[in-house]
């Protein structure tokens, strides 16, 4: 039922006062429905424009009922009530003070009296339910703005440890100044080109294939052969989605510096999928190098897979292996999703 369908309440027990009523306001296309008792107004008041009382129904009832629902409404309400009492008799006070927002009108009425005061009603009762959905709206982005600032606090967090990693690891593995400011430039880089895609979306997800291309699009060829991502698509939380880009670029500067991207000839086929399990929905992820220089097990663990340990693993939880099979790298990565935010519908 909307708003301009709430109807008028009408407690007029004696004589045809509630007949009345109900037929001049259905002339004027105002829904009308008549109570039988004052419970029976009270029980759909909730649901109502106003209501039609008369004073002597309601001096002649139980009103406790009638008196806690009005204490009870919320800040933004104050419903509106109709009180018809007899010419030349002055209103009770106690009933006009305890209805408080109240019209009165003596009966007998012109028609187009309680018309007016009833169109009046609904005026009211519309600014009072657009003054709830103000205040609601209002609660809600103070919601988000709380939600957005722990996850801001808590981005700012994995960030700065990533990036100390990275200065750490880079500092370690550089021969030189020049080295040391290559490496971690682009490392830097990577992680920007991440937080850019979490920062373009409000609910902070960033998309799995255009994480994949920001890295490896300039090593694609003009047929767009030499990258097949195939998969469906995803958006991945911030929490999964900064370990992974940095994980992919990683495997692409590997790839530029020994392995398929390091020959005009050489292929990467990226795969993805998602596996529903019992315990979480898990992201696989299956990078495969061909055409590349043979390959074989490193010697030596380097930054790119202790990062990958380091960060994939206590960060998101997630198992990954390292195939170095002499056609190229095969890796693979299996993480738990995170429940993706719906944004709701106001």
């Amino acid at each position: 039922m909307t708003e301009a369908e709430l109807p008028v309440l009408i407690f007029a027990p004696g004589g045809r006062d509630a007949a009345v009523a109900a037929a001049i306001l259905g002339e004027a296309r105002i829904a009308a429905q008549v109570c039988a008792s004052l419970a029976d107004v009270v029980s759909r008041l909730d649901a109502a424009a106003c209501a039609v009382l008369t004073e002597e129904a309601l001096l002649s009832s139980n009103r406790q009922a009638l008196a806690d629902w009005i204490a009870a409404q919320p800040p933004w309400s104050d419903f509106p009530f109709i009180l018809l009492r007899l010419r030349g008799a002055e209103p009770n006070a106690q009933l006009t003070d305890m209805l408080g927002n109240v019209s009165v009108l003596e009966r007998p009425f012109h028609p187009a009296t309680l018309v007016m005061a009833a169109r009046s009603a609904h005026r009211a009762k519309r600014r009072q339910l657009e003054a709830r959905a103000h205040l609601e709206e209002r609660e809600r982005t103070t919601e988000r703005q709380a939600l957005l600032i722990r996850e801001l606090h808590h981005r700012v967090k994995n960030t700065l440890a990533t990036v100390q990693a990275l200065l750490g690891a880079s500092a370690r593995s550089a021969t030189s100044v020049d080295a040391f400011y290559a490496s971690f430039s682009a490392r830097v880089i990577s992680l920007a080109k991440t937080h850019n895609l979490l920062t373009e979306d409000y609910w902070q997800q960033a998309p799995l294939r255009e994480m994949l291309m920001n890295e490896l699009g300039p090593y694609n060829d003009v047929e767009g052969a030499r990258i097949q991502l195939e998969g469906p698509a995803i958006d991945l939380m911030g929490d999964l989605a900064v370990p992974t880009g940095m994980a992919i670029h990683e495997l692409t500067t590997n790839a530029a510096k020994h392995g398929a991207l390091s020959v005009p000839e050489g292929r990467i086929a990226i795969r993805w999928d998602i596996e529903q399990t019992p315990a979480a929905r898990m992201l696989h992820l299956d990078w495969t190098e061909r055409g590349g220089p043979a390959t074989a097990v490193p010697t030596r663990k380097g930054f790119g897979s202790t990062l990958l340990q380091r960060v994939l693993k206590v960060q998101c939880q997630a198992d990954i292996a390292f195939d170095f099979q002499p056609a190229g790298l095969h890796f693979t990565m299996r993480a738990p999703l995170p429940e993706t935010r719906v944004v709701p519908a106001y």
